[in-house]
């Protein structure tokens, strides 16, 4: 039997939080058997509320999204482990069309489709609309190699698994109560060797890593049942709709950077709203409003690595608004590193912003 199904007296790994960022590293425990308990109190959303589409390309302006294709390889092989694992379907090959605004939007598409970074992305033939519930004058441009994963069966399938064995325990993690030990960590009835910050915005309140610049965006989305819309792909234009099945559909998403809670907001509603109107031509009514606090950085790239006093204590954080094809890929880089000292990419590393740290503690 798996070490990770029997009680060990010193666990491998304690992982704060329960998103994206954890379900993504408990993969690579999974996999080495390495033993490990998650601590969570579910108070961040960002993962639940997610849009939870992969794709590789930046729309606004057509360009590639940062490690695509080792993004790509790396949450395909997280996702599909878990299909297996539990024996259950995560993943939806989904097409997503990019709506032009206009015939010079077309030829940027076109222009985009040379570069080499993004030619396996971006399709050469355009679509034309045929759905008539969409206001959609111009043409299609889609990408491929998208889709969409249902991350809220995923937590909830993991968090239950976990729970079965014992090794979920959903509380507000009390940094005050970690001990540091001669060969790892105590906290309250807890012996490990290692410790992961999971947090997403929540690391404003953890004391070891809150001087790392994790700003967070609030994102909201509404969802809406739209029974003569009838739509299969993703479409995006000023917002994007995301088929859900049984005639509803996601609209999103806001990004603000002033707020940081997880209560919907008539603002975001408005706005969403403004934006659908110029998309949709068909009746439709809101039947639920979702917010939460992406975990975004001010550099854009995400928060992974090793306290810069303490050892065996990491943090794998700041996935922002591309979480579902990040954090399997950074997840793996921090394992590698953790077990086999294989070099963070700098770019990750939180070593960046060691000089705040030293500075703050001086």
């Amino acid at each position: 039997m798996s070490r990770f199904f029997i009680f060990v007296a010193m666990i491998d790994y304690v992982l704060v939080g329960s998103g994206l960022a954890t379900i993504s590293f408990a993969k690579e425990l999974i996999e080495k058997d390495k033993s490990f308990v998650v601590i969570a109190d579910e108070s961040q959303q960002s993962s639940k509320v997610a849009g939870a589409l992969f794709n590789p390309v930046i729309l606004k302006r057509f360009t590639p999204v940062w490690k695509a294709s080792e993004q790509l390889s790396a949450m395909l092989s997280t996702f599909r482990f878990y299909e297996e694992y539990f024996q259950d379907t995560f993943i939806e090959s989904i097409p997503v069309l990019r709506k032009f605004a206009s015939i010079e939007e077309q030829n940027l598409w076109f222009e985009a489709t040379d570069n080499k970074l993004l030619s396996d992305y971006l399709s050469t033939k355009l679509i034309s609309n045929s759905n008539p519930s969409l206001n959609v004058p111009h043409k299609y441009g889609e990408v491929l190699k998208t889709g969409k994963v249902d991350i809220n069966k995923l937590i909830t399938r993991f968090q239950d698994f976990l729970s079965g064995k014992d090794c979920f325990i959903k509380e507000t993690f009390d940094h005050s109560e970690l001990n540091n030990m001669d060969d790892g960590w105590k906290y309250k009835d807890l012996a490990f060797k290692n410790i992961v910050f999971c947090e997403g915005y929540g690391i404003h309140q953890n004391p070891f890593f809150n001087y790392l610049p994790l700003r967070g965006t609030k994102g909201e989305l509404l969802v809406i049942k739209a029974p003569n819309l009838k739509l299969t792909e993703v479409v995006k234009s000023a917002c994007f709709i995301i088929p859900l099945g049984d005639d509803l559909y996601k609209i999103g998403a806001t990004y603000h950077h002033d707020t940081k809670n997880n209560e919907p907001s008539i603002e975001a509603k408005e706005e969403l709203l403004e934006k659908l109107k110029g998309l949709l031509l068909c009746d439709f009514e809101i039947v639920d409003q979702l917010a939460g606090v992406r975990p975004t950085v001010a550099d854009r790239r995400p928060l992974i690595g090793k306290h810069p006093k303490h050892d065996n204590m990491y943090i794998l954080n700041g996935l922002g608004t591309r979480g579902v094809m990040i954090g399997p890929y950074i997840a793996k880089q921090l394992y590698d590193f953790i077990e086999d000292q294989i070099a963070l990419d700098p770019v990750s590393d939180i070593k960046r912003f060691e000089k705040r740290w030293r500075k703050l503690n001086a």
